[in-house]
């Protein structure tokens, strides 16, 4: 059953804030890395570039569990089960410049890679434990 976004959790996801996602490695072990996040309101928004491990194990499988805390206050946090929905392109460059203004204040993401393509994972929430977010 799919669960929402509130609106505090909402504002978290638009600061600067700490995030990282688990994702499944092939012997069911998990993997977490730390990431930049955003939303477009109805889902959780990761960049990540072609062929890393969190893009490779969640093609092949779609669950995921997200952590947000805020960087000023650690007990203002949403932790997040939920599955991958979308990978694309469409955007993705667009997104992780977005991401660098937000964390870097800078205009283009700086750390880009000759011939690297960029992807969005659009994850849509399962379960969300917001605490002090509303």
């Amino acid at each position: 059953m799919p669960d929402t976004i509130s609106p505090g959790f909402e504002k978290l996801l638009s600061e600067p804030a700490y995030c990282q996602i688990s994702t499944l490695m092939p012997d069911g072990s998990p993997q977490i890395t730390q990431v930049w996040v955003d939303t477009d309101g109805e889902h959780i928004l990761i960049n990540t570039a072609e062929g890393r491990q969190k893009e490779r194990n969640v093609r092949r499988d779609p669950r995921v569990a997200v952590n947000v805390v805020d960087t000023a206050d650690a007990w203002r946090i949403a932790m997040v089960r939920g599955r991958v929905v979308d990978i694309t392109t469409e955007g993705a460059d667009d997104l992780i410049d977005q991401l660098a203004k937000k964390y870097l204040d800078v205009d283009s993401y700086p750390n880009r890679q000759p011939d690297e393509v960029r992807v969005t994972l659009k994850i849509a929430p399962e379960r969300v434990n917001a605490i002090g977010l509303d």
